[in-house]
């Protein structure tokens, strides 16, 4: 049984996906041995690298002389994993994972899936004792919580490079919502959240109001998206309140 699936680029001399069993390998480069993955750009070595598959993750081995390969998860937050030249079997955690290979000016992407991700349950209800406090206590009914939504809101859809929104820009994603938002309400939500999820202040804090909240800003959405405490699922608060209901 297959354990992580290879996709070759669009465009690409094959179009066939390639499926790996846990201990199988699959080259990849310009030259494609051994029903490989053909890669036919110039810039890209003849062996540039090869693939193992392992039960719920994969290993990549950077066979060129002097090119990093980036491995990013494109459903995150900009994680990524560099591999540098030479590197064997480095270890690949993502589902989902873009692999980009530098090539004379361009840069080559091909995806690989690991969709036999294992998981258990989480729940404890048959340890005795007291429970576990949790890391961040956030309650997805409440203001704040659409506001951090509203923050990272590009990078939830797909764009984690995307700049954050303007204090303006919250306020017309909230607005459908939350038709009586204000921006010094979205301020005020902005300073909860920084003292909620105790981020420290930075330097900058005495240099003005407007780099101050850039700088929460960006503490606020590296912290919310790098741990999950908000999701794409999350976009739904978002959404139009239904007709009569207040939230």
């Amino acid at each position: 049984m297959y354990s992580i699936i290879v996709v070759p680029p669009s465009g690409g001399a094959g179009t066939e996906q390639i499926r790996l069993g846990a201990g199988e390998r699959v080259g990849f480069g310009r030259a494609g041995r051994h029903n490989g993955l053909v890669i036919s750009h110039g810039g890209v070595p003849r062996i540039a690298g090869e693939i193992t598959a392992h039960r719920t993750f994969w290993l990549l081995s950077n066979l060129s002389e002097d090119q990093t390969y980036v491995v990013e998860n494109p459903e995150g937050a900009g994680e990524h994993v560099k591999v540098a030249p030479g590197r064997v079997d480095a270890p690949v955690p993502f589902e989902f994972s873009r692999v980009t290979l530098p090539a004379a000016g361009d840069l080559l992407t091909f995806d690989v899936w690991a969709p036999r991700h294992a998981f258990r349950s989480a729940e404890r209800h048959s340890l005795a004792g007291s429970a576990t406090v949790p890391a961040f206590a956030l309650d997805r009914t409440k203001r704040y919580f659409a506001v951090l939504t509203a923050l990272c809101e590009r990078r939830l859809r797909g764009e984690p490079n995307a700049p954050l929104p303007a204090v303006e820009e919250i306020v017309e994603l909230l607005r459908p919502s939350w038709p009586k938002v204000t921006r010094s309400a979205v301020y005020w939500n902005i300073d909860y959240l920084a003292v909620k999820l105790r981020l420290r202040p930075g330097p900058e804090e005495a240099a003005g109001h407007g780099r101050r909240v850039h700088g929460k800003k960006e503490s606020l959405a590296s912290l919310a998206l790098r741990f999950d405490l908000v999701r794409e699922d999350d976009l739904v608060v978002l959404a139009p309140a239904p007709s009569g209901v207040a939230r």
